[in-house]
């Protein structure tokens, strides 16, 4: 089983966001480092932004829920957030 870290976690984000977008080039995650926890902020093309959210937004919940347990399982805290 592969190790879940940080970086592999950002590598899923940006796996996911390319995944739903038309800009692919677009898409951008950056990590900022708190002091009990990571932010990782996922920003994307604005034409692309209601893709990323999703109904209701349905598919951002999605998204945080995949970083949320892939974060348990590597032991982090990892707050996911959505540049608008």
């Amino acid at each position: 089983m592969p190790e879940v870290n940080k970086a592999t976690i950002k590598n899923l984000i940006e796996y996911i966001a390319e995944s739903l977008v038309d800009e692919q080039k677009s898409v951008k995650v950056t990590e900022s480092a708190k002091e009990s926890y990571t932010v990782m902020e996922l920003s994307v093309d604005s034409s692309d932004l209601g893709k990323i959210i999703g109904k209701n937004g349905q598919t951002a919940r999605a998204i945080r829920t995949l970083v949320n347990a892939a974060a348990s399982k590597a032991g982090d805290k990892i707050i996911f957030e959505i540049k608008e």
